[in-house]
Formats: structure tokens, sequence, C-alpha cells
């Protein structure tokens, strides 16, 4: 028996009038997911726990079986164990994004974040952007590393973990309340402005016509985490298959395998076939039993506000993912069973998460089971069925 989690990023999101007052995931053309929803379980599972916020780190957490309440301690510690950043127990890991901010003239307190992602930055450019922040601003006290396009680190030697507020949930606004109360973080992120704006690399963009990549911007400060092996919990050889630093340090704390996809980027052009071949040929040729494939596209989607494209991210998922597993699983004989779901909502109207329950979809091969509903969140809402405590549902697939 093998196992599979299909995971679409920020997948889920709300009625939207423009596309007839449905959600993306039901206006997307998806005949993969119908075909495995008329064999499925389908039903709702909340994967924020109440009090915490929603983001990838805890629900993704939850989705791999482990309770974000017992388990988690912040989003960049989790990155740094992807970046192979060793930590100190006395270590703070700080996310630092490099974003765009409105080159206006105005002071920095005064300007607007335009771009969480810059574009959705390549990292060879973003290498050469932290280049010059290591230049100008590593000491004994902050060290920054490059991590993958727009998402790097910062470790704080003897630090604390301070309130901070994810770029994404401040898109548009004047920035200078969402500033750290930490002085040193602010004057940093200031001193990173006056670093990056000028540099080579933003001149090349805005002559093309896009986004300067010109401040960092802090959040998701945590402690070193410690995580309970995957295997010795669910006695399961597992691996992941994703583009993020995130997903790919939970998978290191986790002690799965991390299978590296070439031209896989986090991006709406990411390599979706090479994600779909890598799953398939560890569980059949590698002897793993369980694969984790996570898709980043659909959140950055929501992120941007662009509902064509989180539409389009979702029906690559569908056809150039999904169908894809589903047909060589079935051809090889192998029976499965395969957990298809968001890890929490990024509704195009705010263009950041929620944390409303997120639809889920159990198919097992073995079973022809009838359902009467599609996958989506209006037939998930409508089965009554609701996992309350989501970090569960991984022994819900894992308990045939």
């Amino acid at each position: 028996m093998k196992y599979i989690v299909v995971l679409g990023d920020g997948m889920a999101d709300e009625p939207i009038a423009e596309i007839g007052g449905k959600t993306p995931l039901m206006y997307a053309k998806t005949p993969a997911m119908d075909a495995l929803a008329s064999k499925s379980e389908i039903g709702l599972a909340r994967t924020i726990p109440d009090g915490m916020k929603p983001g990838s780190d805890t629900a993704n957490l939850a989705v791999l079986g482990y309770n974000p309440k017992q388990y988690y301690t912040g989003r960049s510690p989790l990155e740094a164990l992807s970046i192979g950043v060793p930590m100190k127990d006395t270590d703070i890991a700080i996310r630092c994004n490099i974003v765009t901010v409105s080159d206006d003239g105005l002071p920095y307190e005064e300007k607007k974040i335009i771009d969480h992602s810059s574009g959705e930055i390549s990292t060879e450019e973003a290498a050469l952007l932290m280049e010059a922040i290591r230049k100008e601003m590593n000491d004994e006290q902050f060290q920054y590393y490059v991590g993958t396009s727009y998402r790097h680190l910062t470790i704080w030697d003897k630090g604390e973990v301070v309130e901070l507020t994810p770029p994404h949930d401040v898109l548009g606004q004047v920035i200078g309340q969402h500033l750290p109360a930490e002085k040193k973080l602010c004057d940093m992120m200031k001193r990173s402005y006056d670093i990056l704006n000028n540099h080579p690399v933003n001149i090349e963009r805005a002559k093309k016509g896009l986004n300067k990549a010109n401040s960092l911007w802090f959040w998701g400060a945590g402690t070193r985490p410690v995580l309970d092996s995957f295997e010795g919990k669910y006695h399961k050889k597992g691996a992941m298959i994703s583009a993020v630093d995130l997903l790919k340090g939970i998978a290191v704390g986790a002690d799965m395998t991390n299978i590296e996809v070439e031209g896989a980027n986090g991006t709406l052009e990411t390599n979706w076939e090479g994600k779909a071949d890598a799953a398939v040929k560890a569980l059949l040729e590698d002897g793993f039993d369980f694969v984790y494939i996570h898709m980043e596209a659909p959140d950055e989607m929501g992120h941007q506000g662009s509902l064509e494209r989180k539409i389009k991210a979702i029906e690559y998922l569908d056809e150039r993912v999904l169908a894809k597993v589903v047909e060589k699983m079935n051809q090889s004989g192998e029976p499965y069973r395969m957990l298809v779901m968001p890890d929490h909502p990024t509704p195009i109207a705010c263009r950041t998460h929620t944390d409303d329950a997120v639809p889920y979809m159990l198919y097992d091969s073995r079973e022809d089971t009838e359902s009467a509903g599609l996958y989506n969140e209006a037939d998930a809402r409508k089965s009554g069925i609701v996992v309350e405590q989501g970090y569960t549902l991984m022994s819900k697939l894992l308990e045939k």
C-alpha cells in the first residue's frame, strides 16, 4: 500500500461574483479531481488551531500529522533546516523577504508594499542582492543567508521572538505602522532599502519594467524546532517534493527525504510534470511508502490577486500532476490511498491567508465508493463531514 498527499497551497477560496459566485476551485476545469470525487470521501478539515495564525507553516505541519500547538516554534526555524543553517538554542531565526516598496522619494515609513515577492524574482538575482546585504550588514549579532527566490533568512544571535507582520498581509498599505517595534530590526530594513534600491540588479529590472527588489522585510521569528521523525511516528518511509524552503525544512526536521526536481520553482511556471514523475518513481521504484507533493502556485496567485492565474494553477495541478500520478499508479497495480487538499485558503479578495476550514478529498484505489459531490468548498460543506483537528487527517489517510 502506498500513500500520497497532493497539496495545492492556498487553493481554497471564497465565492467570487466575477465567475458567477463560484470559487476558483469550483470554476476551474478539473476532470481528474471530478473523476476521483465520485469515489472519494469529501469533507472539511480545520488545519489552523484556534488562536494560531493562518500560515503555511502551521497548516502544513497539521496536514503532515503534527499538532501545531505541540510542534510549532516559528516559520523561519523550519526554513533554516532546509537551507542547512545550524541553529544554537539561543538563536532566533527570522524570515527576510526581498520585497518591492514604492520608489517614490517618501521617507521609508511612508512607503507602501507593492509586491511581497518582487515579481517572483529569480534565486540567481536574489543571491546577488543578498550578497550586497551580507557584505554591508553581516555582523556578530545578525547573519544573512540566501534561500529561494524572494525568501531568505536572518539568524539573530541571542535574540528574542518578537511580533512581526507578514508582508503579504499589508500589500498596498503604508508600511509605517507595520514596521518592527524592535529598533535594530527596523533600522536594518531601512538600511536595506538604501543598499538595494539602486543596486545594478534593480536598475536592470526597472529598465525591463519589472518590480524592483528593493527592501528586506522581517517576519516569522522563532526558535530552534524539534519534530518527531515521520517514520518513527507513522511507520512509513516518507518523501517531500516541494520547491519551498519551508516544506523542505519541515521534511528535514521530520527525517523525511527531500526529492529535488529540476525546474521546480514554486511559480505558475514550475515543473509540474517533473513533480508527478518524481512522486511515482519514489513510490514504485525507490521504496518510499509515502510522498507529499506540494504545489505553491495557487497560493502565490492568491497573494497576487490574480483570479485568472489562480484558476490556471488549479487546472495545471489537476492535469499535469494529479492526472499523471493517478494514471501511473493505476497502471502499476499498486494499491494506494491519496489525500487531495489545500493547507489553508488564500482568497483573491484579501490576498492573504485565512483560517477557514479547507476541503479535502480522500481516495482509496481499492474501494468503489459512490459520492454525489465534486471536490470543492461547497460540496465539502454539504457533506457534513468536518475534521475539527486537521492534524488527525494523516492518521485517517494511513489507517487502512
